[in-house]
């Protein structure tokens, strides 16, 4: 046996299915509009204080702290790892110590830019 409100086999159960479908509670818009006007009215003759809106919260957001940061020039192997660290205006001395480490079919190694913070 189906379920009755699913709409079965005969046209009797469909019917019943329909029935119960369509089945709600029919609002009278203008009755409930008149209702709630008679509230306010009523409200307003008795003198009743209207409630305040609370004001919206004001979030501040965290200051982002400014870090420093220097510019140096490191000196790196091919697997990423930092060989040495120059000055930023030591870049001269910084390829020399990249060209030295990479001769004779070592390993190479490369100079690149380096932004280390600094604290004061």
């Amino acid at each position: 046996m189906r379920f009755p409100f699913t709409g079965g086999d005969s046209p009797a159960q469909s019917l019943v299915a329909r029935q119960y479908s369509m089945a709600r509670k029919v609002v009278n818009r203008k009755a409930l509009r008149e209702e709630a006007e008679a509230a306010e009215a009523l409200e307003k003759a008795e003198g009743a204080p209207k409630k305040k809106k609370k004001a919206p919260v004001k979030r501040k957001k965290k200051a982002a702290a400014e870090v420093r940061v220097k510019l140096f020039y490191g000196v790196f192997n091919q697997s990423l790892k930092r060989v040495a660290l120059y000055e930023f205006n030591q870049k001269k001395q910084a390829e020399k110590k990249a060209v030295e480490l990479s001769k004779d079919g070592k390993t190479p190694h490369f100079v690149q830019k380096v932004k280390e913070a600094i604290e004061e």
